[in-house]
């Protein structure tokens, strides 16, 4: 640099930022970018009043017509996102505006920062504004433009998920994207809408795109759908949620915060197809139609195809709100016809309009109800389904919830016609069934009494349907409601009801929830994993490429079952030979050996760079590795030499916390692809995952990584190895956060994989001998975790400990009830029955899931 621009650059400091950024001479300006990117750097308050400042400079500045100086700007930018709180998100929009217009036909690496900052966005909770600019992205006539727009709403959808990147506006951009005359955005438009599917399932996303695509891509896309299966989990979140587990970590482990709750996913978001979609003006065309002149015909038929049109118009998926009062009373009448075609036609708008008004339609619902309840009486089949279908409608519309109805039901079941008694049941058990278990907990009281009055009716499908509602209540909140119940009962109506219950349930009885099998446990943790790893193009998860989950329907009955059998080291078959003795140990090997075997795979500049000593260059060098590990067809092959690799350079010893985070990923991503993940890499990584767990800044990354570990080699080797790593080491959080782990892993995996002897004997000789309060109160946590599997017998092994922990630990036993693992279990001492059960003695997990089980 000569003299002049040193002299230039040195007076430029001494103006204002803006003035600064927008210096005619681009050296100034770059050098500007610069500097707001290190003094952003070392803003530690969010609530810094430069930030404020900052703001509105950035508009302009990543609309630099120089291109080095833009790439600047976006990294002063992104220095400002991660510095800043939400409270910045006011800024967003002119800047994403000025992104989108002037970034994204950018340099490769102008683009990439680009998105990162609409990624940092919607981390700051401006995912409204982030979508509104990509709609008007996706319009460019550039397709260059095009394709990053999609890739960055693909990442966002996939990283944050679809609760805080809302899907309604992404399904309306489709369409059009789906018709564009460059090939590479309607790939891209393929992927983001398998994306899509992984949210919010399959068929919403078929109801709402099909109909407006061609026949080519329909066919196309179905052939892509094959591949979706599963569950999307967020793996990343807003800065809100983020302070907030930060908050949480600084509480004081004895207040009895958990902790482990951090590492444990959340459930994922159930998307209703209902709030997908744009509601409907159905009174208007209503009106039209001459819907009124018609049900006052005196010909039948005029009045059917009246309330025809109705129903027709009401089948649309969301019905905008208006007054619907008049028309329900209409309705009203029409159930009554005389003509039974006209009351079949009523009966089924009915179900339509609750369907698509939903809770707007409640108070009609409620005036509808007992002339619904009534016309039960009806034998002819055609009424008679479609009355059944029209008030399960109503009910899971949530137009309608039993505790209100109480007085109507009770009328029902006392009607002089029994059909009309045993089909209000009918519909009570449907709607039980269809409750969650704090709804029945409520109603339980009011319902139970109304059941065992009519045990004693004189039509045997009332009596049947009496026992249908009692074993709905059974099954969703357990036994004890009916206990008192239950004594006035003959020994003739307590075994019908118990064989009832028997038959009707795999699973506890005394509890509402449903137990996570070993195996499904491992394909939810594994698509969490797999979730959170490498940032890909939309494009990528296309055909050729790996394995796409998506959301699974969501269902509130029905138990879960285990498929698989799984031993201690793993999934097994059971038809299977005896298995092959894999060598866990790992041989040494060293670096330069690892690098000539990989040189097909990873470049040589890739390797180099993760040993510099700048810490930059290593970042940047794992992230290209991410890219190289995404793109290997063969993973299988090389997966053992790249864990090696990464344990090397820049190996469990790397400072910079972006570096290890990114390898735990990469890890991640390895044991969550390959299809066997050798146990010689779980031992390579294990003891530098364990300290990676007792850092908050890696901690939940590295959480992640050991559940994938479990997946791919069995959590009962995951955690044999653990024992020996956490008794010895000298960092007692790696001890107590290790521990927390093993909650949440026992709670996903259950015990069954698991040497209970072992497990019990290393938390009463290490975690409650802890002079740590944290690691004794983190074990006391795994025990009552353990008792939820195995139930009581763990209190015979614990005799010994001290009263002070006994105490402790029987109010956590408290908070995880045993949860039965088979129905010998419950009905056995609340019947008095006896059920031979061989495996329930003994310490070795779920009954349930041994062949011995009868």
């Amino acid at each position: 640099m000569s003299t002049e621009d040193e002299k230039l650059l040195k007076e430029a400091k001494k103006l204002p930022w803006d003035e600064r950024l927008q210096h005619k001479n681009w050296k100034v300006r770059n050098d500007a970018n610069i500097d707001l990117a290190a003094l952003c750097d070392s803003i530690t308050d969010p609530k810094d009043a430069r930030l404020r400042e900052f703001g509105p400079l950035f508009k302009k500045a990543v609309s630099d017509s120089n291109a080095p100086v833009q790439e600047k700007a976006l990294d002063a930018l992104l220095a400002f996102q991660r510095a800043a709180d939400a409270d910045v998100s006011r800024y967003a929009k002119e800047v994403c505006d000025a992104i989108c217009a002037k970034c994204l036909t950018g340099r490769p690496k102008t683009v990439e920062k680009a998105q990162a900052a609409f990624l940092l966005w919607v981390e700051l909770e401006a995912s409204e504004v982030f979508l509104e600019s990509m709609e008007k992205a996706v319009k460019n006539k550039v397709a260059k433009a095009v394709v990053p727009a999609i890739d960055v709403m693909f990442q966002a959808l996939s990283e944050f998920g679809a609760k805080v990147v809302p899907p309604k506006k992404i399904l309306k951009m489709l369409p059009e994207l789906f018709d564009h005359p460059d090939q590479n955005v309607r790939a891209s438009s393929k992927g983001l809408t398998l994306e899509l599917c992984r949210w919010i399932g399959k068929e919403p996303v078929k109801s709402i795109l099909f109909e407006k695509m061609r026949d080519t891509m329909k066919k196309e896309l179905e052939a892509e759908l094959a591949n979706v299966s599963g569950i999307a989990k967020p793996t990343r979140k807003i800065r809100s949620e983020q302070e907030k587990e930060l908050e949480e970590e600084a509480v004081p482990e004895t207040t009895g915060a958990s902790t482990s709750e951090v590492a444990v996913p959340d459930a994922p978001m159930e998307i209703d197809e209902y709030d997908l979609v744009d509601p409907v003006d159905i009174l208007t065309p209503l009106e039209k139609s001459g819907f009124w002149d018609g049900v006052k015909a005196t010909k039948w038929s005029e009045r059917r195809d009246a309330v025809a049109e109705l129903t027709k118009l009401a089948s649309t998926k969301k019905i905008a709100p208006g007054d619907f009062n008049e028309v329900s009373r209409t309705l009203k009448k029409l159930v009554t016809d005389v003509n039974l075609a006209v009351a079949v036609e009523a009966t089924q708008a009915i179900g339509n309009l609750a369907k698509g008004l939903r809770t707007h339609f409640s108070g009609n619902s409620r005036n509808l109800l007992p002339v619904l309840l009534e016309k039960l009486k009806e034998k002819k089949p055609t009424m008679s389904e479609a009355l059944t279908q029209t008030l399960e409608a109503m009910h899971k519309s949530g137009c309608i919830a039993l505790l209100d109805v109480i007085e109507d039901v009770r009328v029902a079941v006392k009607n002089k016609v029994p059909l009309v008694r045993s089909l209000t049941l009918n519909w009570v058990a449907f709607c039980i069934e269809t409750s969650n278990k704090a709804t029945v907990l409520k109603l339980h009281k009011e319902y139970v009494p109304i059941c065992m009055e009519c045990l004693n009716d004189s039509t045997p499908d009332v009596r049947d349907s009496s026992f249908s509602v009692l074993t709905a209540i059974a099954k969703m909140v357990g036994m004890k409601p009916l206990e008192r119940s239950l004594e006035k009962l003959d020994d003739v109506r307590k075994k019908k009801l118990s064989d009832m219950i028997g038959s009707a349930t795999d699973t506890v009885l005394s509890s509402g929830t449903v137990p996570t099998s070993s195996s499904g446990a491992a394909t939810s943790a594994r698509e969490v994993t797999d979730s959170s790893t490498m940032r890909r193009s939309a494009a990528s998860m296309l055909s050729g490429k790996k394995p796409i989950h998506a959301a699974a329907p969501a269902k509130k009955s029905g138990p879960a079952k285990s498929t698989a059998k799984k031993t201690d080291g793993g999934p097994q078959s059971k038809a299977s030979a005896a298995p092959e003795i894999e060598d866990v140990e790992p041989s040494e090997m060293s670096l330069e050996e690892i690098e000539e075997r990989l040189n097909s795979v990873v470049k040589t500049e890739t390797i180099s760079q993760l040993k510099s000593t700048v810490w930059k260059e290593r970042l940047e060098a794992i992230g290209m590795l991410k890219q190289d590990v995404e793109n290997l067809t063969e993973l299988d092959k090389s997966a053992e030499l790249l864990v090696r690799l990464l344990c090397a350079v820049p190996g469990w010893n790397e400072k910079n916390v972006q570096v290890q985070q990114q390898v735990i990923e990469v890890i991640t991503y390895i044991a969550s692809t390959v299809k066997k993940f050798p146990k010689r890499c779980v031992v390579l990584c294990l003891l530098g995952i364990s300290e990676r767990v007792a850092d908050i800044k890696t901690r939940a990354p590295a959480m992640k990584c050991l559940t994938a570990f479990c997946e791919a080699v069995g959590p009962g080797f995951v955690f044999e190895r653990l024992y020996k790593i956490m008794k010895e080491h000298k960092n007692p959080k790696v001890l107590s956060e290790g521990i927390l782990w093993m909650v949440s892993a026992v709670e996903d995996f259950g015990t069954s994989n698991l040497k209970l002897k072992d497990i019990i004997d290393f938390c009463k000789d290490t975690g409650l001998q802890s002079s740590a309060a944290a690691t004794r109160n983190s074990t006391i946590k795994l025990i009552g975790m353990l008792h939820k599997f195995v139930g009581p017998d763990i209190k015979g092994f614990l005799s010994d400990v001290k009263p002070a922990l006994l105490s402790a630990l029987d109010a956590e036993y408290e908070k995880n009830p045993f949860e039965v693992c088979c129905l010998g279990h419950y009905l056995g001492f609340f019947f008095l029955l006896k059920f031979n059960c061989n495996n329930c003695s003994e310490l070795t997990g779920c009954c349930c899931s041994s062949e011995k089980n009868s």
